[in-house]
């Protein structure tokens, strides 16, 4: 009889113990910088499932499967790169999405135009479908996306009807619509992005091509773009064939740019691998004018070259005198609000378990430019873990536990 008696209290003291673990992952001890919910400051974070069910000051680790041990280092939502090419059946040089965004902390990302209206499907099937990261896209006006040459020269190739029609019926994953390369001296491949992102009632993003003249941004700002539409390079310094934000002579910013972005123009990094130089970015900053989103313009070139990665630039931008909570915000709360997906970049509960972890590492580095500008720093953001809904997809250091490594090798 007494042995009976212990089996069945053994038994309910599992049971009790097992139904008391009501969380997946507690996130434990770390600093939480949530610009969206102006949280900036050391809290826990619960997730059950995919979804983030309890942001406190004080959440019982034992009630967590498995615990994330956060204590000095920086938790914040999952960043959002919203500059980037993954299309690597159209360039073969794309990176695929998840070797290059998880270990950056990256959990959504947004391909700038490698694919449009007739090319998308196939990207679709090739790159977002087969990533854990979330892909979404700016569709290219151009039809077949960047196809390269004469055809994203090609100005019947941009019809606004059909591409806006199809980020209506995509909405899912097109998230904006964008112009690059055209080398034309008038306005067309804008104009007709601008109607596409009309008709969809969605961003456009402009890089421009290698005019000669320059198209006036004055110009572009005023009379083309609408408030919430994007220029990205926005600190590219690249001669007559695209004028700067800062004068290369007097080094002052334009002063129509301050306006613009008062207006609602978004200015977006897009580092690249040619298109920013500290020559515009030091003196900008310094004159108060901050960027709005931080992206990277991912490709291969970028990634082995100046750019790297996008906790990289944010570095790079600590460096010149933006603090961690506004390089966060531009890569979260800002990105978001800007592809008009408010849902993410968050750590709000009842969201997407989209979490990045973060420690500041103390050294020697070099953050330098394609043109060889080099810039020295004793200190860079370092990637020690990004969860993508509710699973842990990078562990720098092994900092959950229990440590569970599934079939594939990956925590």
């Amino acid at each position: 009889m007494r042995k009976i008696f212990f089996t069945l209290l053994a038994l309910c003291i599992y049971a009790s113990t097992t139904s008391a673990q009501t969380y997946s992952i507690v996130i434990k001890g770390g600093h939480v910088i949530d610009p969206k919910n102006n949280i900036n400051e050391l809290m826990d974070i619960a997730i059950n499932g995919d979804k983030i069910v309890q942001v406190a000051k004080n959440i019982d680790p034992k009630l967590a499967k498995q615990v994330v041990h956060a204590k000095g280092l920086y938790v914040t939502p999952g960043l959002i790169d919203i500059h980037s090419h993954n299309f690597h059946g159209m360039r073969a040089g794309d990176p695929v999405p998840d070797g290059f965004t998880f270990r950056g902390g990256i959990t959504t990302t947004v391909d700038a135009g490698s694919s449009g209206w007739k090319s998308f499907e196939r990207f679709k099937a090739e790159t977002i479908d087969k990533s854990e990261t979330r892909v979404l896209s700016w569709l290219n006006i151009v039809g077949e996306g960047f196809a390269g040459g004469t055809a994203e020269q090609n100005t019947a190739d941009m019809d606004s009807k059909l591409t806006g029609e199809f980020a209506i019926k995509n909405k899912q994953y097109i998230v904006g619509i964008k112009t690059a390369h055209y080398n034309g001296a008038d306005w067309t491949a804008v104009d007709r992005a601008v109607g596409a992102g009309t008709i969809g009632n969605i961003p456009v993003m402009v890089d421009f091509g290698g005019t000669r003249p320059a198209h006036p941004l004055e110009e572009l700002f005023f009379k083309h773009l609408r408030p919430g539409d994007v220029f990205t390079h926005c600190f590219a310094e690249l001669g007559e064939s695209r004028e700067s934000i800062v004068d290369p002579k007097t080094k002052k910013i334009r002063p129509f740019i301050v306006e613009a972005q008062k207006r609602g123009i978004i200015f977006d990094v897009g580092f690249g691998g040619i298109s920013f130089a500290y020559s515009q970015a030091i003196p900008a900053l310094q004159q108060g004018f901050y960027p709005n989103t931080i992206s990277t313009d991912m490709n291969k070139g970028a990634v082995n070259g100046a750019m790297k990665s996008l906790i990289d630039v944010m570095s790079k931008f600590m460096r010149m005198g933006m603090d961690l909570q506004s390089v966060v915000k531009a890569t979260t709360q800002n990105a978001a609000k800007v592809i008009k997906r408010e849902d993410l970049g968050t750590l709000s509960v009842g969201s997407i378990a989209d979490v990045a972890v973060f420690n500041i590492r103390e050294g020697k580095f070099g953050f330098f430019d394609y043109t060889g500008f080099k810039m020295d720093a004793t200190s860079k953001l370092e990637t020690e873990l990004t969860i993508r809904a509710g699973k842990v997809v990078y562990n720098l250091n092994g900092i959950n536990t229990p440590l569970v490594v599934d079939g594939r090798g990956r925590n």
